[in-house]
């Protein structure tokens, strides 16, 4: 990226959970936050104006870019997780190297719109169908690296180990069905050794490497503290799908004797720089495990929702010590401000009370609390020496208009969409003006062209 000193000045500013007004931003050619200033009457000379309220740059933690190619193909009919998997087995099979950079670069445009400038990629389409390695072994995580560069977001590329398609009798796992083979990498000494060299090489400064263990289903028992290790001798991030589904629980009790929780406690795989995702069918214990390794959970209610998975106990991790952090998984839809409002509302359905979260918090699941869950601890607030990574929702369009400029945070968490956003800023640079992408001018067409691609 050609990074270049930018005042911005925010109409109305959302700082430290609270909504001020006339904020003047500056940047610096290093992407960083030089100054915050308040009460700055009219945009300066030379500024650019940012009507509207200006938040951190919205975090998506969980990400299948290719789960783009889906919508609207899954929804149609019943099925469980299961069936709909079957699916996207469909379209992972025609993945290549440049048909998903093509998609990816799409998708990240579209994310980019939304107001997402971080995205955590939970990447496991590693080889050519069949198993066959690519001359460039990562060449397909190298396909989603560049696509997020041309679509100007930042990226934590969590590559997967996947390893087997169930944990079998005697825990040891059971072999990859054909659509999985592209998945599998033989052993985690086999990922590792992948994976490394990816994470040694120079891929500039809007990517970074994490690690992500697919599922206790698709990582043996005795494999899973080598994942660990690796991100543990790295400072990376780790995340790993967890209980999203009972028959998962199931088979590991029948298995192991324990659930999935206490098997990636005992082998070394909760902690600070953890992420659970989903965490939907959750013990007591395994709250508990959780909150008390302060291992983060993200959570993605519309694919939780859409794949009618079950409500997960947001609340009650949040208060076992657990942070909260906001994908969109399978892409559903793309918008953290429904996947923030979702949160809330889900959990009123199923406690049937209202209030578990203000406005400001679920704001910081989908900012700070996020990029903390990718690595990016410097981004997600908006402050001298942070990342200059903005995102400005409309407060006066037909879902916001109306409250009072202070209620600006409730406005966008529980009325603003993916629509509203007018102005996304990555490292400074001016990548959303207006609604319009200024790297990809026709995302509509670009997402149209690459998931027709895959249809073929």
């Amino acid at each position: 990226m050609s990074l270049t000193a930018q005042t911005y000045w925010a109409e109305h500013a959302w700082l430290n959970g609270v909504v001020e007004p006339s904020v003047i931003i500056g940047t610096a050619a290093d992407g960083r936050i030089t100054a915050v200033r308040t009460g700055v009457p009219a945009p300066p000379p030379g500024s650019v104006a940012l009507r509207g309220l200006t938040v951190p740059g919205l975090a998506n933690v969980h990400s299948h870019a290719f789960h783009r190619a889906l919508r609207g193909t899954v929804q149609v009919g019943s099925g469980t997780f299961w069936t709909w998997r079957e699916i996207m087995y469909q379209f992972a099979a025609g993945l290549t190297p440049d048909s998903y950079f093509d998609l990816a670069r799409a998708v990240y445009a579209e994310m980019a719109l939304a107001g997402v400038t971080a995205v955590g990629e939970f990447h496991y389409v590693h080889h050519a169908p069949g198993g066959a390695r690519y001359d460039d072994a990562n060449a397909m995580g190298e396909a989603l690296i560049r696509a997020a560069a041309e679509a100007g977001i930042r990226i934590t590329l969590l590559d997967t180990c996947y390893l087997s398609s169930d944990i079998g009798k005697r825990g040891r796992g059971v072999a990859p069905n054909r659509h999985q083979l592209r998945f599998s990498d033989g052993s985690a000494e086999s990922w590792a050794e992948r994976v490394s060299a990816l994470a040694d090489a120079d891929h500039g400064s809007h990517a970074r490497i994490g690690a992500a263990i697919h599922s206790v289903r698709a990582v043996p028992a005795a494999e899973l503290r080598t994942v660990a290790q690796w991100a543990q001798d790295r400072a990376a991030p780790l995340h790993v799908h967890l209980s999203e589904q009972t028959a998962e629980n199931d088979s590991c009790r029948s298995v192991h004797g324990v659930t999935p929780t206490r098997l990636l406690a005992d082998h070394g795989v909760l902690g600070p720089r953890t992420t659970a995702v989903h965490a939907t069918h959750l013990s007591a214990e395994d709250i508990a495990l959780l909150g008390g390794s302060s291992t983060g959970v993200c959570m993605c209610p519309t694919t939780e929702r859409d794949l009618a998975d079950g409500i997960g106990p947001a609340k009650r991790l949040q208060d076992a010590g657990s942070r909260l952090s906001l994908g969109s998984d399978s892409h559903a839809v793309i918008d953290l401000l429904e996947e923030a409002r979702a949160m809330e509302l889900d959990e009123r359905l199923r406690t049937r009370a209202r209030g578990h979260w203000t406005a400001s918090q679920l704001l910081r699941a989908a900012t700070e609390q996020g990029h903390a869950s990718l690595g990016w601890t410097e981004a997600g607030r908006i402050e001298e020496g942070g990342l200059a990574d903005l995102t400005t929702i409309a407060l006066d369009s037909v879902r916001t208009a109306g409250p009072v400029p202070r209620l600006g945070a409730e406005t966008a968490v529980f009325a603003a969409t993916n629509a509203d956003v007018r102005h996304t800023v990555v490292a400074g640079r001016h990548i959303v003006r207006d609604g319009t992408h200024q790297l990809v001018p026709d995302v509509p067409t670009a997402l149209s062209d690459a998931v027709a691609a895959l249809r073929t």
